[in-house]
């Protein structure tokens, strides 16, 4: 199968291209050469910006592309025009975001789409979750029967540098008392990005169509659940002490940024965000690798990054002593 990928180089990308080539298929790689000019060098490597470079492509057709990199409606677009006469199938990755509200549980594929406030929206730190519904209408409209929508949750493993659960995978390994936000019981969804990854690609080879949410374990797991494994399979010694809510609140601690997996139970989305369902794509053949292999692997990885690459979530030893310190001493009001 002739393969092209929208980006490609990085973490989901990565883990695709990567999979696809090991399977044997031709794999071309659209990207901008920030990152990964170095990688997989028996595919091919096609240098521009998807903002109004993708006329490199004119005259090439694929049997299908995958695109992980499309956050903006008015770039995909251009991405569709592009494709649509010289590639057959179309894969958007997308986001749980995409869903207008996530205060149930269970949510389904079916569920109400996020909507923008204007079509000339493009913040993306503001309407992540509405951009990536509008794309999908997009990409539904230009390929219909021939597309594919997947909805990740939060991705984690190897090359995951957004630290969101890597914070606690290095965290499991390093010894003394570890602060733990709000209830041990509270969910958590997960997907290992070579999980993912490799059922994306089959639902590709299949000529797969529709719109799968693809969040995270098969059985419920939960935050307690999550560090223990952390604690386990990093061998860190020392206790795990559960902080309340109202003082994280008090002492200005930042949820996801500083206290990654964390989101307070005050936030609407809060239940929803990780408890959505994804029995469609199990019953699709998605494959889910055990908790303790993902923090394995994603521990090597860590442990193989320079010391002076800064982390981009998580709190530093002293913060965590500090507020630990503040917690021993804390008197609810």
């Amino acid at each position: 199968m002739r393969l092209l990928l929208l980006g490609g180089t990085v973490f989901l990308g990565k883990h695709i291209a990567e999979a696809a080539l090991a399977a044997g298929h031709d794999v071309t790689l659209f990207h901008r050469g920030q990152h990964g000019r170095d990688l997989f060098p028996t595919a091919r490597h096609v240098f521009g910006d998807r903002d109004g470079g993708l006329g490199v492509l004119a005259g090439q057709s694929f049997d299908a592309v995958i695109d992980t990199s499309g956050y903006l409606p008015r770039v995909v677009r251009q991405s569709l025009r592009q494709l649509k006469g010289t590639c057959p199938h179309y894969t958007f990755i997308s986001s749980i975001n995409a869903y207008a509200s996530l205060v149930e549980i269970g949510v389904t594929e079916d569920a109400l789409r996020a909507q923008l406030p204007s079509e000339t929206e493009e913040d993306v730190s503001t309407w992540y979750g509405a951009l990536k519904a509008r794309c999908e209408l997009d990409v539904e409209e230009a390929f219909g029967d021939r597309a594919l929508v997947i909805r990740p949750g939060l991705i984690v493993g190897p090359d995951d540098a957004s630290d969101r659960f890597t914070y606690w995978v290095a965290r499991g390994a390093r010894d003394g008392e570890m602060l733990a936000p709000g209830r041990p019981d509270r969910p958590v969804q997960v997907i290992d990005v070579r999980d993912l990854a490799a059922w994306t690609l089959a639902m590709v080879e299949h000529g797969a169509s529709g719109t799968y949410n693809a969040a995270g374990p098969e059985s419920p797991l939960t935050m307690g659940e999550v560090l223990a494994a952390c604690r386990e399979v990093g061998g860190g010694q020392g206790p795990t002490t559960w902080v309340t809510e109202e003082f994280l609140a008090a002492q200005g601690v930042a949820p996801w940024t500083e206290l990654p997996l964390y989101v307070p139970s005050s936030e609407p989305d809060a239940i929803g965000f990780e408890s959505v369902s994804i029995r469609k794509a199990l019953a699709a053949g998605l494959s889910l690798r055990p908790l303790r292999d993902t923090v394995r692997d994603t521990l090597a990885w860590e442990r193989s990054r320079p010391g002076d690459v800064p982390r981009r979530a998580g709190i530093s030893a002293a913060r965590e002593q500090e507020l630990l310190s503040a917690w021993h001493a804390y008197t609810p009001a």
